[in-house]
């Protein structure tokens, strides 16, 4: 069965403001986060980018996934050379490590250290058509509704734009 499109014509957005078209709560990284755990939750969300937020909520950068891939490999990644190697170390307490665990190299970057420090923000209240001509204008995938406060309330995506479309 062959599913038919609408023709091409107008389309409408269903939405009045950004707060009509944003996603509420969005899933956010502390800026102390370290690296395997801003992995973690983009690779378990199943998102691209989140917002990073200092302690009072405030957006002040954002981290994806090519920010992750490219300090990946950028790193420098030295293990032992001998086969032996896990079994022949220590751990900080003296005690040899016991066969079957391995020593994991962790890497002390923080999301603050990788992050791109500028964040695009609208307030809840900007009318829909300006909150897509802002993402147009500045060529990004979201855009972050903040309150009057200046706190993260919700994430505005290219997506969320397109579930709003429909023929006029």
């Amino acid at each position: 069965m062959k599913a038919t499109l609408a023709p091409p014509g107008l389309l409408r957005l269903d939405a009045a403001t950004a707060a009509d078209l944003m996603a509420p709560n969005p899933i956010s990284l502390r800026v102390d986060a370290n690296v395997k755990e801003a992995l973690t939750l983009l690779t378990d969300k199943s998102i691209s980018a989140a917002p990073v937020i200092d302690d009072a909520g405030h957006p002040v950068g954002v981290l994806s996934r090519s920010d992750l891939l490219v300090h990946d490999r950028e790193q420098p990644r030295h293990v032992g050379h001998a086969p032996g190697y896990f079994f022949e170390q220590e751990t900080r307490s003296g005690r040899p490590v016991p066969e079957g665990f391995e020593i994991e190299d962790v890497d002390g970057t923080t999301v603050a250290d990788l992050m791109t420090p500028a964040v695009f923000s609208v307030p809840l209240d900007m009318p829909a058509f300006r909150v897509v001509s802002e993402m147009v204008g500045l060529h990004v995938h979201r855009l972050f509704v903040v309150d009057e406060c200046g706190t993260l309330v919700g994430v505005v995506s290219t997506m969320d734009i397109l579930k709003r479309l429909h023929p006029a």
